[in-house]
């Protein structure tokens, strides 16, 4: 019986998830999301194949909660550059500023290593919650603005985001990108 490296077995539960979890984000990180298998999570995390399964029912359930988890951490980030916001405007600047520095730093690479990989259908329910917290910052924010269609506004703001993130990731400066869009999505907010 393997040994238990915490002091509870929900510790150790955890524990262990999260290294399979980390194993699964290197394998991401190295080579793509479809690389991640559950016998390649369970050779780079030292365990049997049906230790894996004891986690996950299958390394597409494994990538799914890759995926959560990341998009969770995502939100964390954006909710804290938001944290000090006392208006609007703050929060969308802050947000925008938020998200593209993330990109900028790095942070965004396993996110994109798993995008074109395939989610399981018990899973998107709650991959569609966790995009949506990334998001919930802004929705409030901008029907505080008085944008009559807060819906479009966000996609938007998505949208001047994601080409930003192509600019920052083509090498253009991320400083400039960062203040470039978030006046953009300002003065867009604006227009209402």
């Amino acid at each position: 019986m393997p040994r238990i490296e915490t002091q509870t077995l929900a510790e150790h539960r955890d524990w262990r998830r999260n290294q399979l979890i980390e194993a699964a984000a290197s394998i991401a990180l190295e080579s793509g999301g479809a690389a991640i298998t559950v016998a390649a999570v369970a050779q780079r995390a030292g365990l049997s194949r049906t230790s894996v399964y004891e986690y996950f029912g299958s390394g597409s359930e494994l990538v799914a909660d890759l995926v959560i988890d990341e998009l969770n951490s995502f939100a964390e980030t954006l909710n804290s550059a938001v944290a000090d916001c006392v208006d609007a405007q703050c929060i969308v600047t802050c947000w925008v500023k938020g998200a593209l520095t993330y990109i900028a730093d790095g942070r965004h690479l396993l996110a994109k290593a798993l995008n074109a990989t395939a989610m399981p259908q018990s899973r998107a329910q709650h991959i569609g919650m966790a995009h949506r917290a990334l998001m919930a910052p802004l929705m409030k924010a901008v029907t505080d603005l008085g944008v009559k269609d807060a819906h479009r506004a966000l996609a938007f703001i998505q949208a001047i985001t994601d080409a930003s993130t192509k600019r920052i990731e083509s090498g253009h400066d991320a400083e400039n990108e960062i203040a470039y869009a978030t006046a953009f999505c300002i003065n867009g907010l604006m227009v209402n």
